[in-house]
């Protein structure tokens, strides 16, 4: 993936005051990139490919490379082997590591170490990360994204109790029927095991 070779890489983690917010700053860059490149190279894959030619291909395409940013955050990528790989795990790990010492040292009562004390790894601080900016980096992929690109299948909530309504404009979901931003992630392929997917 390409944005293995942007921010990922720069991460600097001697600031633990900033950790939370350079972590997310790196990780939407990252993420943007990510979308300018499989923007500019949607059309070489439809010349390719020609038989996938519908709207939803391009964010299906979103939808997998928001999944692996997803998988590479909580330490569940399965792209092994790799030196690079291996110093961003690093890395990440380190973030980690500052994000869980701010959070202790916000007077929580012992909470922050029950829960992610006992994980050197930090992959439970990982996972709630995720879900916690699942929505801003799905954004952030997604900028450069057409503007009539649709998701595959109603999977945003529209607001109105009656069911599903399209991700139909860069690939993002629509305003709610009172005209609220709907945030929510059109895809679940982050949570779909990566042999699965």
């Amino acid at each position: 993936l390409s944005l293995c070779n942007k921010n990922f890489q720069n991460m600097n983690s001697k600031d633990s005051s900033k950790a939370k917010n350079d972590l997310l700053l790196d990780v939407c860059l990252a993420a943007l990139h990510e979308g300018q490149s499989l923007k500019t190279h949607y059309p070489q894959y439809e010349v390719q490919y020609p038989s996938s030619g519908s709207v939803s291909t391009t964010c299906t395409m979103f939808a997998r490379s928001f999944a692996d940013i997803g998988d590479i955050i909580r330490g569940k990528d399965l792209f092994i082997g790799n030196n690079k790989r291996d110093k961003l795990e690093k890395q990440l790990q380190k973030y980690f590591n500052k994000i869980y010492e701010e959070l202790k040292n916000e007077k929580t009562n012992g909470e922050i170490e029950r829960r992610y004390g006992s994980d050197p790894y930090f992959f439970k601080l990982r996972e709630d990360w995720w879900t916690a900016n699942r929505a801003t980096v799905w954004k952030a992929l997604t900028c450069d994204a057409p503007e009539g690109a649709s998701y595959f299948h109603a999977t945003c909530d529209s607001g109105d109790n009656r069911g599903g309504a399209q991700a139909n404009n860069q690939c993002r979901c629509p305003k709610t029927i009172d005209g609220k931003a709907n945030d929510q992630v059109p895809t679940y392929f982050d949570y779909v095991p990566q042999f699965l997917r």
